[in-house]
């Protein structure tokens, strides 16, 4: 840190300001998490492109929303536009468990602190600054309203709720990844209202007619069906209400399914919502970035360090982060309980090798790398490069997932693009080894595809991330043992798991390594019953896994799985889904997961009993199967475990399954 100038960062005070010899902005950004000028964190990026286009911008992290509202006055009125950021990671999400009990720290906030992050920061920031600045404009972006952009259900109230601008009083929404419109919006207010007049300022009246006149993709507005930009046209999709979602679950559930396709569209439709009498207009997204675009986006010139202003305090996202380099965006998954899609979208945006090489020179250059990048990944380690074969049959598509039921064959899985970043990465000057953090999907590497060629390099990828790329474990995301649920979740059978572990334990044999997979799963996921626990339970203690990585499901908002799990019916179907709703319920199921622990043994045994399935009971516990050897054996793997245990959020905005960033 020592390197840099204070003026490197981006402003966050009057006196910060002075130094530049600026004496006013074009956008003031009001952050829920701390600054860390990094691009795994979303106001970094955002407010480095602002600048990069050539304007003003100050970032407020964390302001104190309580008392007199000093940190909302301290910058004053910016000329554009205020803009929310409200966290890499949904505000409740971040804060709360399954059990909607306070995490144990907040990861986005110096020493973790849990007091200075308020709930819904969206709602909380913009109800201030309407309040104290009537007359500007205030944009909503980031994780928090992209997946609140329509009528959504909210666990932590336990109740559907209203587009986010309707609770906010917010002008727009810009979702998902959002360097593009941010960079159009920039441009239509100061070209057709500013006319580059320092001193004017943009009203929220010129504001909202301006966007109405010229309509910026991937945003959202509340309208009256007057002022509906070209009016309702026939190409428009127009949901059931939120009025009706409130009263007929089919309905609700029915909308998503919608929702869900057109997120996921190369070329989407307009979404028209009516709510409270006005309507909610949600433009399409923009096509994928490009390569150049999404370069530009990491090789800002970021200091990749918090800033000054917390002197030295930890950070605890950052410390997870501050060695790793995202390579890609965009997940095709499609996984039901994943937001990944709904905000970054389907289609893999990959940078360039000249890209990544230079980030990951920046990280060799910090003064306490020690030479080992934690990870060199993105939302799936593995998609990088991936792309339909004819992007023709991309652009009719309506497939949520590439890989799911069955892989597309139009999809191109070749992991060779992959195999020589790795290499060029480990032949830089002080790497010693980079290891894939990420969760690699082994269903791509485990695909037949015909082609000899790109069979070969699939496999040759699975040996060079096993023998180079693992840190003693390696991620892998099975979620379920059942055929059923894993259907419902969007995943492939747990056959393919005992494929991959056995490619897993047969390349450790050979290399002499003694690596452990580490597989994640999830209780309580709608269509998922005690009996299937249980057999889950069966299975993973049969493969000598005392399973650490676990976690219950949590109905976030905008995934298939929150909607079937509120409403009951699959969104895709309308079929009735089963999902445990009481906490009861839900400890029930999630104590499966821990048939080792003699705590856990007599309510399991209670549970096996009351739902019939007594034959598990010497599965689990029977001296037969379950002797001292057995025992040992797992203890010792059980304690090597323990070691690393505790399933740790994953701090990369472009990498949990709750989560995204801007």
């Amino acid at each position: 840190m020592s390197d840099y100038r204070l003026t490197d960062w981006l402003p966050t005070t009057r006196k910060e300001m002075e130094l530049r010899g600026w004496d006013y902005v074009d956008v003031i950004m009001f952050s829920a998490d701390a600054y860390v000028d990094h691009p795994s964190f979303g106001m970094a990026v955002i407010g480095r492109l602002i600048e990069a286009e050539g304007y003003r911008v100050a970032i407020v992290p964390q302001p104190d929303w309580h008392g007199d509202y000093r940190d909302f006055k301290r910058l004053g009125r910016p000329r554009m536009f205020f803009l929310i950021a409200p966290g890499a990671m949904d505000s409740m999400v971040n804060k709360y468990t399954a059990n909607r009990r306070l995490r144990s720290e907040d990861a986005y906030t110096p020493d973790g602190r849990h007091d200075k992050r308020p709930e819904y920061p969206s709602i909380v920031y913009t109800k201030i600054l309407k309040e104290l600045y009537p007359e500007t404009p205030v944009l909503l972006g980031g994780i928090e309203a992209s997946l609140r952009r329509l009528t959504h259900y909210d666990y932590w109230q336990e109740r559907v709720r209203k587009c986010i601008l309707c609770d906010s009083g917010a002008d727009m929404i810009i979702y998902g990844m959002g360097e593009l419109p941010t960079a159009a919006l920039l441009h239509l207010v100061e070209d057709k209202l500013l006319h580059g007049r320092k001193e004017a300022h943009c009203s929220t009246d010129d504001f909202q007619q301006v966007v109405r006149k010229y309509p910026i993709r991937q945003t959202v507005t509340l309208e009256k069906k007057q002022n509906i930009p070209g009016g309702v046209r026939e190409d428009d999709i127009i949901l059931c209400s939120h009025e009706e979602s409130l009263t007929d679950k089919k309905k609700y559930a029915a909308n998503f399914r919608v929702i869900e396709e057109q997120s996921n569209r190369m070329e989407a439709q307009r979404l028209l919502q009516e709510v409270d009498g006005l309507f909610c207009v949600v433009n399409p997204p923009y096509p994928p970035m490009t390569t150049a675009q999404i370069d530009r986006s990491f090789d800002f010139p970021y200091t990749r360090q918090p800033h000054p202003k917390y002197k030295g305090k930890r950070i605890p996202a950052y410390e997870m982060i501050k060695f790793s380099v995202n390579i890609h965006r965009g997940c095709f998954g499609g996984c039901a309980f994943c937001t990944i899609s709904a905000h970054q979208g389907k289609f893999i945006m990959s940078r360039s090798k000249e890209s990544i090489l230079r980030e990951v020179k920046k990280v060799v250059e910090m003064p306490d790398f020690k030479g080992y990048l934690s990870d060199l990944g993105g939302p799936s380690a593995n998609m990088y490069g991936m792309h339909g074969k004819n992007l023709d049959i991309c652009r009719k598509c309506k497939r949520p997932s590439c890989i799911h039921p069955n892989i597309c064959k139009n999809l191109n899985n070749d992991h060779r693009p992959l195999i020589e970043i790795y290499r060029a990465v480990d032949a830089l000057p002080g790497i010693k080894k980079s290891f894939i953090g990420s969760g690699i999907r082994y269903d791509l590497i485990l695909n037949h595809t015909g082609d000899k060629a790109i069979d070969k390099a699939n496999m040759q990828y699975a040996e060079e991330v096993i023998t180079k790329h693992v840190s003693g474990r390696l991620k892998v995301a099975p979620e379920h043992t059942s055929d059923t649920v894993l259907n419902l979740m969007r995943k492939p059978s747990f056959k393919q798991f005992y494929d991959f572990k056995r490619i897993f334990d047969n390349i450790n044999r050979k290399a002499g390594l003694n690596q452990q997979l580490i597989p994640y799963f999830i209780s309580s996921h709608p269509g998922c019953t005690p009996e299937d626990m249980a057999e889950l339970a069966v299975l993973t203690r049969d493969m000598d896994f005392h399973l650490e990585q676990v976690q219950d499901f949590t109905p976030t908002p905008m995934t298939i799985s929150t909607e079937a799990w509120y409403s009951g019916y699959h969104p895709y179907t309308l079929e009735p889904v089963f999902s445990a709703h009481s906490p009861e319920e839900k400890l029930r199921q999630r104590m499966f997961f821990f048939w080792y622990k003699p705590e856990e043994r007599g309510k399991i045994i209670s549970e096996l009993r009351r739902i019939g399935r007594t034959d598990l009971i010497d599965k689990l516990f029977g001296e037969k199967l379950y002797g001292k050897n057995h025992t040992s054996r797992q203890q010792s793997q059980h304690d090597h475990q323990r070691k690393f245990s505790g399933r740790k959020k994953s701090t990369n905005h472009n990498r949990g399954r709750n989560r995204g960033d801007k």
